[in-house]
C-alpha cells in the first residue's frame, strides 16, 4: 500500500451493561431528582455551564454522562487484566507464542541486563517487497517491519526488558507500504541503543539480502518520521504492451468502437489509436494465421472460440474474483453474514479484508498462473461451453476418433502455441514517441491538488482527505529493454499518498491510452460521481525515497544533527535497487506475465462496470443492470452519497 494515515487504536473492551436495571434504576423515586439536574444541566437550564455529551474538558469525570463513566471504568478494568495476563505470559516466556515478533526474555535475563542509554534515530532503510505481507509490522504476518524489529533485539540494538513490543521503542514508518511493494529508500524512526560503531554491520548480518539498513542518524528527541517528512518519490515500471489497445474480439475492443459509432465519437476515437492501428491486423495475418491453418480443421474452430470469446467473463459477483479485487468492487457478502468494508479513512481493521484471497495468486493478488495451468484452464473452459464434446488422450493419432471426440493433447499444443505467439507479439511491440506523448499527457492531468476519492478504498468525495498534492509526474525520456521485454519509467512525486493511490493513477492512466478514451475522463473521474478504477499490479511499485527538506533546514540545523540524507548511500542503493528490485521485477514479470493477465482480464470482462473508458463515458457503466446470484446489483445509497472507491 501506498502510505496512508495510520490506523486509530483499537478501543478496549467493554463490558456488558445490564438495559434492564439501569432502566429500572433510572425510574426509582430516589434518582427522578438526580436525573432530572442532569437533563436541566445538558440542557443549559439551572446551574453549570451546557456541556455536550463526552465533552473533553478540564474536568473529564463531572463532564461525563452516566454510561461512559460506566464505560471508562470497563475500559480501565479491561486494560488492566490485559496487562496482567501478559505480565504472567512474560513471566512463563510464552508471551509471543504465535508471533512472528521476538518472544519475551525470561524476568531473570531482563533484570540481569545491563541498562544502557536509548537514543531517538531515523533509520534509513531498503527492501525488496516481494513475499512480505506489506512494511508495517503485524505479529501474525510477515512484514519487513516485523524482520527489522527482531533484527535490532538480536543484534542488541534494542534491549530484553523491550523485545515484546515494538511501541516501547516509539516506533514509527515514515512510508507504509503495500504487499509485494518495494522501496530503495525509507525511513523508520525509533529508539535505539546505538553506542557500539558496528551496530548497522550487526543488524544487517541478522537480516535477509532483501533488507538493507543504509545507516542510522540521532535525531532531535521530538522526531517522527511520518509527521516530519514533507514529501514522497516513487517510481512505477511497466512494459510497453501494456498500452496496446484491447483485441478487437475481445468485449472492451467491440465495445470501444460499438459506443464511439453510437456517440458519433467514431473517427475521433480512430485518431486517438492511430499510431497502433496496425497492430493487431498484422500480428493477426503473420503471426496467428499460419497456426491455426495448420489446424486439423476439427480442432480450430474450438481453437478460435477459446482464444476469442471463452476468455470473456461473464457478469455478476465471483464471475472474475482477479477483476472484483484489483478494482475493489462491492463483493456480494455471504448468505447470513455481514459484508466487512474497512474503515471511513480507508484502512482495514483487524479481521477485515478489502482484496479477496485468490487461489494460485501471488502476494500482490495477481494471477501468477503458468502456461501449463492457462492452457488446462482454457480446455476445461471448451468442455464447459461444448457438453458433448468428450477428449481422448491418445497421443499416437492411429486410431479414428468420432466425430465428438477432440485429441486432447493436439489441442493442448495449438493453443499453447497460439497463446505464446500473442505474447510474444506483444513483448516485441515498441511505444512510439507519439504514444509515450500520450501517456505524459495523461499523467499531466494528475499534476496539483486534486480529489482522488475514486483512487484508494472507501473515500467519499466530500472527505478532505481525499485531496492530495501531485508535484511531478513524469515518463523516462528513454523505455529500457529487459528480457526482450520493453519497460517505461514512469516517477510521481507528491506529498503524502493512500491506499492504492499510485497504483490506481497508473491504471487509469494506462487503461485511457491503450482503450483510445477521451483524457478528460480522468479529469472527470475527480468530480461527485463513482468510477471503478482498478489499481495496476503492485510489482512495478517502488518507493525511491522520501524527502525531509523542513526538517533539515530547521530543527537538524538548531539540534546539531545531521541532514537524513540518502545522497551519501547512493552506490549501495543503486546496486541494491539493481540487484533485489529490478531484476527481481523483471524477472518475476518473465515468469508470470502479470501485465498481461492484468489487462487481457479486465479486457475480457463482461461488464459495463469499466465502459466508463469508451465514448458513452461515466454513463456507460449504468446502461446495463449488474447481476448477482440474487438478482439486479444496484449502487447502494450509501455509494452514492459517500462516493466509495
Amino acid at each position: 500500500m501506498e502510505q496512508t494515515s495510520e490506523n486509530p487504536p483499537s478501543a478496549g473492551v467493554t463490558a456488558p451493561i445490564d438495559s434492564e436495571k439501569a432502566s429500572n434504576d433510572q425510574q426509582s423515586p430516589k434518582n427522578v431528582g438526580q436525573k432530572r439536574k442532569w437533563d436541566d444541566r445538558r440542557a443549559g437550564r439551572g446551574r453549570g455551564k451546557s456541556l455536550q455529551h463526552g465533552s473533553r474538558g478540564p474536568n473529564k469525570r463531572k463532564n461525563m454522562g452516566r454510561n461512559e463513566h460506566f464505560r471508562e471504568q470497563s475500559d480501565r478494568r479491561g486494560r488492566n487484566e490485559r496487562e496482567k495476563l501478559k505480565r504472567e505470559q512474560q513471566a512463563n516466556g510464552d508471551g509471543n507464542a504465535d508471533s512472528t515478533l521476538p518472544s519475551a526474555f525470561p524476568k531473570d535475563e531482563v533484570d540481569a541486563e545491563e541498562r544502557r542509554p536509548k537514543r531517538k534515530v531515523a533509520v534509513m532503510i531498503g527492501y525488496s517487497g516481494t513475499g512480505y505481507k506489506g512494511m508495517q509490522i503485524d505479529p501474525k504476518q510477515k512484514t519487513i517491519e516485523g524482520d527489522l524489529f527482531t533484527a535490532f533485539v538480536a543484534a542488541g540494538a534494542i534491549s530484553k526488558a523491550n523485545a515484546d513490543d515494538p511501541k516501547k521503542s516509539s516506533l514509527v514508518r515514515c512510508a507504509r507500504t503495500d504487499k509485494g511493494v518495494h522501496a530503495a529508500g525509507n525511513v523508520i524512526s525509533l529508539k535505539l541503543i546505538i553506542e557500539e560503531e558496528d551496530i548497522v554491520e550487526k543488524i544487517n548480518s541478522h537480516l535477509s539480502q532483501q533488507i538493507r539498513v543504509w545507516g542510522i542518524q540521532r535525531t532531535t528527541g521530538s522526531f517522527s518520521c511520518y509527521q516530519a517528512c514533507d514529501s514522497r518519490w516513487y517510481e512505477y515500471l511497466i512494459p510497453t504492451h501494456s498500452f496496446l489497445p484491447p483485441h478487437p474480439s475481445s468485449f472492451m475492443g467491440k465495445k470501444l468502437e460499438e459506443l464511439a459509432e453510437k456517440a458519433g465519437d467514431l473517427d475521433e476515437y480512430h485518431k486517438r489509436q492511430e499510431e497502433v492501428a496496425n497492430f493487431w491486423p498484422e500480428v493477426e495475418e503473420k503471426q496467428i494465421k499460419p497456426i491455426l491453418d495448420s489446424l486439423d480443421d476439427s480442432i480450430r474452430p474450438l481453437v478460435e472460440k477459446a482464444l476469442y470469446t471463452i476468455d470473456s467473463t461473464s457478469s455478476g459477483f465471483g464471475a472474475d474474483p482477479l477483476v472484483e479485487a484489483v478494482a475493489d468492487l462491492p463483493k456480494a457478502p455471504a448468505q447470513g453474514t455481514k459484508e466487512e468494508k474497512p474503515d471511513s479513512k480507508g484502512s482495514v481493521k483487524a479481521g477485515e479484508t478489502v482484496e479477496k484471497d485468490i487461489e494460485m495468486t501471488n502476494a500482490d493478488g495477481m494471477a501468477t498462473t503458468n502456461a501449463e495451468n492457462e492452457v488446462e484452464a482454457t480446455i476445461d473452459a471448451i468442455q464447459e461451453d461444448n457438453k458433448s464434446l468428450a477428449m481422448d488422450d491418445m497421443t499416437d493419432g492411429s486410431v479414428p476418433l468420432s466425430e465428438s471426440t477432440i485429441q486432447k493433447p493436439a489441442l493442448e499444443a495449438a493453443i499453447k502455441a497460439l497463446k505464446a505467439a500473442y505474447m510474444d507479439a506483444k513483448k516485441a511491440y515498441r511505444i512510439s514517441e507519439t504514444r509515450k506523448n500520450r501517456v505524459q499527457e495523461a499523467l499531466n492531468l494528475y499534476l496539483g491538488t486534486k480529489n482522488y476519492h475514486n483512487y484508494t478504498v472507501q473515500k467519499k468525495f466530500k472527505d478532505p482527505s481525499a485531496k492530495r498534492h501531485i508535484r511531478s509526474f513524469k515518463v523516462a525520456e528513454k523505455p529500457v529493454i529487459i528480457n526482450d521485454t520493453e519497460w517505461l519509467s514512469l516517477k510521481v512525486h507528491g506529498q503524502s499518498f493512500m491506499m492504492h493511490q499510485i497504483r490506481k493513477m497508473v491504471g487509469m492512466a494506462a487503461l485511457a491510452v491503450r482503450c483510445g478514451t477521451d483524457l478528460k475522463r480522468i479529469e472527470e473521474s475527480f468530480g461527485d460521481v463513482i468510477v471503478r478504477i482498478p489499481k495496476a499490479p503492485g510489482l512495478g511499485l517502488l518507493l525511491e525515497r522520501p524527502v525531509f527538506d523542513s526538517y533539515n533546514e530547521k530543527q537538524a540545523q538548531a539540534a546539531g544533527r545531521e541532514k537524513i540524507d540518502f545522497g551519501r548511500y547512493e552506490k549501495e542503493i543503486q546496486e541494491f535497487k539493481q540487484r533485489e528490485i529490478y531484476e527481481r521485477i523483471f524477472r518475476e514479470e518473465a515468469e508470470g506475465n502479470q501485465f498481461n493477465t492484468f489487462f487481457t482480464h479486465l479486457d475480457n470482462y463482461k461488464d459495463p462496470t469499466f465502459l466508463y473508458l469508451t465514448s458513452g463515458g461515466i454513463a456507460a457503466t449504468k446502461s446495463q443492470d449488474k447481476k448477482t446470484a440474487g438478482g439486479k446489483w444496484e449502487e447502494s445509497e450509501s455509494e452514492n452519497e459517500e462516493g466509495e472507491g
